[in-house]
């Protein structure tokens, strides 16, 4: 059993990343705490808890945030699961988690994710999801797949974008959608709700060397890039969009990311 790699981001913020001993993907799950419920996005790459140990995890967090804020009343405080998109990747600890009292884990179709949140012009729509006194903005984001959402938090001016944007391999997917996708944050990095600060994706596969990517199934990563990206990358990823064309698995290399057609 490997624990995650936990970072508080800030007192009502958690970042985990799930070691490389358990799953060679690593991924990144963020923890999002409001005054009414809690945010979970993603659940990792494995669902067997003797693994990487996620409900163990999650519930000491919880326990320690509560800990620190004490009038918070609401037992058992709730916890919503969602997702940056449906990849079994980020999905596989669902399962850990769907048991636990006062959860609740929102499906991973396109329409389950719709009918959650609330769209109603998907996915050019942003909606508000309120965690009690924080406000977290869920953006459309299809390209990568099908349900892929974005996720921006006023508090700490994070946009969590899940495999649309990161450090590594951007797979796309279906280009139409992929370019809509980045004008969509495009746009609203430049019309926020709130500063936007950085973003942060969900995997690392970037070596500090500009362009040099680690190949998939990499398990030692001792000289990658820092997972935050700045807002500027939007601009490098739609640029780096145009000069991608039809044939499969071309790639278009970039310092801080390799865009990939699928």
């Amino acid at each position: 059993m490997t624990d995650a790699e936990t970072t508080w981001l800030s007192p009502d913020t958690v970042q985990l990343r799930q070691p490389k001993s358990s799953h060679w993907e690593a991924p990144f799950l963020f923890l999002l705490f409001g005054r009414e419920r809690a945010l979970l996005i993603d659940t990792g790459a494995t669902g067997d808890e003797q693994i990487f140990p996620l409900r163990r995890t999650v519930d000491a967090l919880i326990d320690t945030w509560l800990r620190r804020n004490p009038a918070v009343f609401t037992r058992p405080y709730p916890l919503v699961v969602a997702h940056s998109h449906a990849h079994r990747d980020h999905i596989a600890g669902d399962a850990l988690l769907a048991g636990r009292p006062g959860t609740t884990v929102v499906g991973t179709t396109p329409a389950q994710v719709i009918a959650f949140f609330g769209f109603r012009a998907w996915p050019d729509e942003t909606v508000e999801f309120d965690l009690g006194r924080r406000i977290i903005d869920v953006i459309g984001g299809p390209g990568h797949e099908p349900s892929a959402v974005a996720y921006f938090d006023r508090e700490t001016g994070i946009l969590f974008t899940g495999d649309t944007v990161l450090p590594g391999h951007l797979y796309v997917r279906d280009r139409a959608q992929y370019v809509a996708t980045i004008e969509r944050l495009l746009r609203f990095r430049d019309t926020p709700t709130a500063p936007l600060r950085e973003l942060r994706g969900a995997h690392v596969e970037m070596s500090a060397t500009p362009g040099v990517v680690y190949p998939p199934g990499t398990i030692d990563q001792p000289d990658e890039l820092p997972l935050a990206l700045p807002p500027r990358i939007l601009d490098r990823v739609r640029s780096a969009l145009d000069d991608l064309h039809e044939a499969p698995g071309e790639r278009v290399v970039r310092k801080r990311f390799v865009v990939v057609n699928e």
